[in-house]
């Protein structure tokens, strides 16, 4: 039997069901042995809860007794905590420490940033302060620019006439 037939039988067993449908169930479970089986399944079930169901009354009223329940819940719970009164140098010091922390930590980096080491870059030659050596005794240079990318190439070469010296030192040209 499905689902909906045996929650037919429940609602005909609680008196839920309009008069009609009620007849047409009284009439389907004297037709059909499993619907009464079942039906008589229920009202058997239904007399057993209601014989072995405890019956408790409470000497006092619902509202009383959730009352007094209450009160001991409040009871028990812990007071609300005071909040420490704090001074106002207490107060001053949470709010300066952080800031002094940052102004420190600004104060370290500009310091740094302005007199820190130089990159690698400014250490290298610039165009207009040529400084050069070299351990050729005579060599041509050809001198490349780009101003877009702010580059410039020198290449150095021997003439073609030039030798290198070997027990001469490396000269530097200004």
């Amino acid at each position: 039997m499905s689902t909906e037939p045996q929650l037919k039988l429940q609602a005909f067993l609680d008196g839920e069901l309009p008069e009609r449908e009620a007849r047409e169930i009284l009439a389907w479970t004297q037709r059909d042995s499993a619907a009464a089986g079942l039906l008589a399944e229920l009202r058997n079930t239904r007399a057993a809860m209601a014989k072995s169901g405890p019956h408790l009354s409470l000497p006092e009223s619902r509202e009383f007794f959730w009352s007094k329940i209450e009160r001991e819940i409040r009871r028990l719970e812990p007071g609300e905590k005071a909040t420490p009164e704090i001074s106002f140098f207490a107060a001053l010091r949470r709010l300066l420490l952080p800031a002094g922390a940052l102004a420190a930590l600004a104060v370290a980096g500009l310091v740094l940033h302005f007199h820190g080491s130089k990159p690698v870059a400014d250490n290298l030659a610039d165009a207009d302060a040529t400084s050069v050596e070299t351990t050729l005794a005579s060599t041509d240079a050809t001198t490349y620019r780009d101003a877009s990318e702010g580059t410039t190439l020198v290449w150095f070469s021997p003439a073609a006439d030039a030798s290198p010296v070997p027990d001469k030192k490396p000269t530097a040209i200004n």
